[in-house]
């Protein structure tokens, strides 16, 4: 803990068999209470993985139900636990859980809500390997994406993220896509709720281990982000209302 703050450390797993344990160790336990492995119905052993590691929060889904569907279930778990503080991390080792702890204490010392592991500022994504079309789509979403949020994130589009419990009990991610844009989807609630985002430099590293989203699915992803942002420009001038942006309407179907 930090400042009594309960931490809860959640992976949205897909065939992690081969990262996880590298992961996991670097998690920081002096602070962390829980991990919880959310396993998107893997087609390798990530839950054997898992158990012989000693996580204790293990859940399986019975269907794919995708990579924001995951997540749903990760927080639904965190706050079932009572934690204050959630840091969703993915176990592909392309984030270093040892950042675990500059996170964890913006949030546990009052400074921020929301704080980002940002591949973008320094020069942690291409150092790290991201493929060069890879760097030059997130800059120009993120462009957009500011522009039209009036927002300055130097990222929008990564994968480690920590919440205290206050934001996701605010926000409707229930409602939000099981796909991939769910990361933005939550972003936007984040920042129409009020809230202010942090982001700390993350290095980061790209393998043939590390997960990763094909060309097909990169262009669906980039259309629906710049749906997103959109619906959050005109939510915001009052011309339309998105169900994304209900406050405190987690059961809504």
């Amino acid at each position: 803990m930090i400042n009594d703050k309960c931490i809860t450390v959640v992976l949205p797993a897909y065939n992690a068999e081969r990262t996880l344990e590298r992961t996991y160790h670097e998690i920081p336990f002096d602070i962390v209470d829980h991990v919880i492995l959310v396993d998107d119905l893997s087609e390798d052993n990530t839950i054997k993985k898992a158990k012989a590691l000693g996580i204790r929060h293990v859940i399986s889904h019975l269907q794919n139900r995708g990579y924001g569907g995951n997540q749903k279930t990760c927080y639904d778990k965190a706050l079932e636990l009572n934690s204050d503080i959630i840091v969703m991390l993915h176990p592909d080792y392309q984030y270093s859980p040892r950042l675990i702890h500059s996170m964890c204490y913006l949030i546990a010392n009052g400074m921020y809500e929301v704080v980002l592991g940002s591949r973008i500022l320094g020069k942690g994504a291409l150092k790290g390997g991201m493929p060069v079309y890879k760097y030059v789509a997130n800059r120009v979403l993120t462009f957009v994406q500011n522009l039209l949020m009036n927002q300055k994130l130097s990222e929008y589009h990564t994968g480690f993220r920590a919440f205290s419990r206050n934001v996701l009990e605010q926000i409707s991610y229930q409602v939000n896509s099981d796909d991939f844009v769910f990361d933005n989807q939550i972003l936007a609630q984040i920042f129409y709720a009020g809230f202010e985002i942090a982001e700390i430099t993350c290095p980061t590293q790209y393998d043939d281990e590390a997960s990763s989203v094909n060309f097909t699915g990169s262009i669906k992803y980039g259309l629906g982000v710049l749906i997103v942002s959109l619906s959050y420009f005109l939510q915001k001038a009052g011309i339309f209302h998105f169900k994304i942006f209900s406050k405190n309407s987690n059961n809504q179907i």
